[in-house]
């Protein structure tokens, strides 16, 4: 039987290593936990090599802490050697570095933009040039976070859109390549997730407003319309089902991950 159609159980990833970038925190961190749980070598890169260290304590000798700043080609380049010297493959790569800026088109600078551009969109371009010929050699996948501001694009948070959208443009750029290479590529555009920066945002917004953290998400849940607010291991979780064999026909996707707050087809 082809390993495109064996579904592995979590634990069962035997030796398969992941490369995650923005693993330090958040989504990134939640999948980079998830990936290792469900039996994954995990090099988790990012710039914080305090967090890394972290995060390696989670997770243990599976792991390996890379200090990488995706806008540098070199750092990229240096990196993915790196994880072909720790395990002598890849067999997924999760771009989830992001460097987007609340703020609207009056009030983020030029400066921003361009960082913003260079984490999500350079940084995962990078990421996938350089690591595509190992990915190529396993049969691989790649996992690209996006955001669901790129199907619905709004001023009030002005670069999610754009960001999100060109990569998964870039997303479907690499599953084209990927047909005739054997590298799966597919992207998830989560929604409002509890990451550690909304929560923080939503709490200031609690104080200021006299009610509970719990009142202002039920809020904000009711604002958005939708079914709750997601959390990292939600975005976790279809990571690891997207880059495992048992989801060896989807290739070139996007799913949305909102709770139902887009309702275009």
């Amino acid at each position: 039987m082809p390993d495109s159609e064996v579904a592995l159980a979590p634990g069962q990833a035997t030796d398969r290593v992941a490369i995650v970038t923005g693993a330090s925190e958040g989504i990134g961190r939640a999948i980079a936990l998830r990936l290792a749980a469900d039996g994954y070598r995990v090099a988790a890169l990012a710039r914080s090599r305090e967090r890394l260290a972290t995060l390696q304590e989670e997770i243990g000798e599976r792991s390996l802490p890379v200090v990488c700043d995706v806008r540098s080609v070199e750092d990229v380049e240096r990196s993915v050697q790196e994880v072909l010297g720790w395990r002598g493959r890849i067999d997924a790569l999760v771009n989830c570095a992001s460097a987007t800026r609340f703020g609207t088109t009056s009030t983020l600078s030029d400066e921003e933009w361009v960082v913003g551009f260079e984490v999500k969109v350079f940084g995962a371009l990078r990421l996938m040039r350089a690591a595509w010929p190992a990915l190529a050699a396993r049969r691989g996948a790649i996992l690209n976070i996006g955001g669901i501001g790129a199907r619905t694009p709004s001023d009030a948070v002005a670069m999610t859109g754009p960001l999100s959208a060109a990569l998964l443009a870039l997303t479907k750029v690499f599953a084209d390549r990927g047909v005739g290479d054997g590298v799966r590529v597919n992207a998830i555009n989560p929604g409002a997730v509890l990451t550690p920066r909304l929560v923080a945002m939503l709490t200031l917004r609690a104080e200021t407003a006299g009610i509970t953290l719990d009142e202002e998400i039920a809020a904000m849940e009711q604002r958005d319309h939708v079914c709750r607010l997601g959390t990292p291991e939600d975005i976790a979780g279809l990571a690891a089902f997207l880059l495992s064999p048992a989801s060896g026909l989807v290739h070139g996707a996007i799913l949305d991950a909102d709770g139902g707050r887009t309702k275009a087809l």
